[in-house]
């Protein structure tokens, strides 16, 4: 389960950094979309963090 979530948060942050492009090349400059895909980023960034500190602390993802 811990894996399955730590794979969806992965796929999000590169989905949202692929996004964010697309809203960088193709908005205009007072568009917000940029923003919000740089905010969603960062929040998946963190979450993703600690899962990761989770997974390793409690062991659910120690090598071997």
């Amino acid at each position: 389960m811990l894996k399955a979530l730590i794979a969806l948060a992965f796929v999000i942050m590169v989905s949202s950094l692929a996004a964010g492009a697309g809203f960088l090349l193709h908005d205009d400059s007072r568009s917000k979309r940029v923003l919000v895909s740089l905010k969603l980023r960062v929040a998946t960034a963190s979450i993703l963090l600690v899962l990761l500190v989770y997974g390793f602390y409690f062991g659910d993802l120690a090598a071997g």
